[in-house]
């Protein structure tokens, strides 16, 4: 029986990114150039295109190949943000925020330009797209565009003097034996001060490759580590089952069980007895 191919395109407004194959039948990921030259050429048959050979730099991302692994870095959109904003020459810092304190517990901190501080953190959330490790702290000075202060500012700098440290960091998809969805889940109990609210985080691996992360305030206040637990827990389990039906969808069909992974007690003892 002939494998049945399944080619995958990305295609943003007028960048093509490469082609990719799968053979479903016998479970196996390859490129089929063939295929993909098929598709080249009946696309340019259609439109005006230019191949630009194996992708090395796509939208500010920068992409590095060899045979055991792929990697994703931003170094050179580091490095433009930390010149236009004039942080080329700061101290690095050893994190993305200071643990000893929180947003909103400053008094009296006048304003800053609204437009400035909106396009800064626009730009650090497309860069939090390869930097999983600014995530948590981008996701909290984005719930100050509407009225940003000097002590908000003062944290988007916090986050650029980080960045400063390692600039080309990023992410590392290897070649494993490893077929299993993991998912790893916390909660920052009422965290913010402003509304009590509490903030889930969870990052998902796909054979042994980090794919997913996200970092998001719940909608409710809980009333205690346990809800807030169990709320991320959730939130992470949704996305485990996500990744699990597109990877069955792309044609692999014998997959393990997602392993959730969280640290609290009480919501792991809730889970398993939910009644």
């Amino acid at each position: 029986m002939q494998p049945q191919l399944l080619l995958l395109v990305h295609w943003l407004i007028k960048d093509l990114s490469s082609g990719r194959t799968i053979g479903n039948a016998k479970e196996h990921a390859g490129d089929d150039y063939d295929e993909i030259q098929k598709l080249k050429d009946f696309l340019a048959k259609e439109f005006e295109i230019k191949d630009l050979g194996k992708l090395k730099y796509f939208l500010g991302m920068e992409v590095a190949r060899s045979r055991k692994d792929i990697s994703i870095s931003q170094r050179k959109y580091v490095l433009d943000l930390l010149k236009d904003t004039g942080m080329s020459g700061c101290k690095p810092a050893d994190t993305p925020m200071d643990p000893n304190s929180k947003l909103g517990s400053r008094e009296d901190c006048a304003p800053v330009d609204k437009a400035r501080y909106q396009r800064l953190v626009g730009k650090l959330i497309y860069l939090s797209h390869t930097r999983p490790d600014i995530c948590f702290a981008v996701s909290l000075v984005s719930q100050f565009m509407n009225n940003p202060t000097e002590e908000h500012l003062d944290a988007v700098y916090r986050i650029l003097r980080y960045l400063k440290m390692s600039p080309g960091q990023g992410l590392l998809f290897e070649k494993t034996a490893n077929r299993a969805v993991s998912v790893c889940t916390d909660a920052d109990w009422a965290g913010s001060i402003t509304d009590r609210r509490s903030t889930s985080g969870y990052c998902t691996f796909v054979w042994g490759n980090l794919v997913t992360w996200r970092s998001k305030k719940q909608s409710v206040v809980a009333r205690s580590s346990a809800e807030a637990e169990f709320r991320a827990l959730a939130l992470g389990i949704c996305e485990g089952m996500w990744l699990k039906r597109i990877i069955s969808e792309l044609g692999f069909q014998d997959l393990q069980s997602i392993n959730t992974l969280c640290d609290n007690q009480s919501a792991i003892s809730i889970a398993k007895n939910p009644v």
